[in-house]
């Protein structure tokens, strides 16, 4: 795909809150659809890695609180951890949260149908242009009261 080019004025003039509104739904849409194809939703997703990430850390209070920011579907993370132990990819013992084998497989599909969307979106932006993006975008997140440092 070709993206036209535009002056830096006609860029300047640009409603940021389309373009980022536009990148974040068509992001998000991306990652659910894959996410999908494993029959997951992103708050499957951000369980999996934050228990594979640190295993033996978390319970599902501390998790769903720690996790319950970020999501914009008002889900019920009690379903969730219940549908991951009901398909045998987590347990629990003495209320804490690890994966199983088959969770870890899990994660790696779901991780490498994400990757295939991340590597279509970043197609023709270098890693110092996406860096300048997401600074810009801390920036003005903070410059209208918000929170601009990198997530946990």
């Amino acid at each position: 795909m070709t993206t036209p080019t535009y002056t830096q004025a006609q860029l300047a003039a640009q409603p940021i809150g389309y373009w980022t509104r536009e990148a974040a739904r068509l992001v998000t849409d991306g990652l659910r659809t894959a996410l999908a194809e494993e029959h997951l939703t992103q708050p499957h997703w951000w369980i999996l890695n934050h228990i594979a990430a640190t295993p033996g850390h978390w319970q599902r209070t501390t998790l769903t609180q720690k996790l319950a920011p970020y999501d914009d579907q008002n889900t019920d993370f009690t379903t969730v951890y219940d549908d991951l132990t009901t398909r045998g990819w987590l347990t629990e013992t003495n209320a804490t949260l690890t994966l199983t084998p088959a969770g870890e497989a899990g994660r790696l599909r779901a991780h490498d149908r994400n990757a295939k969307v991340h590597t279509r979106m970043r197609q023709g932006i270098d890693d110092a242009a996406y860096a300048h993006t997401i600074n810009t975008l801390r920036h003005l997140v903070a410059n209208l009261g918000g929170n601009g440092n990198l997530p946990d």
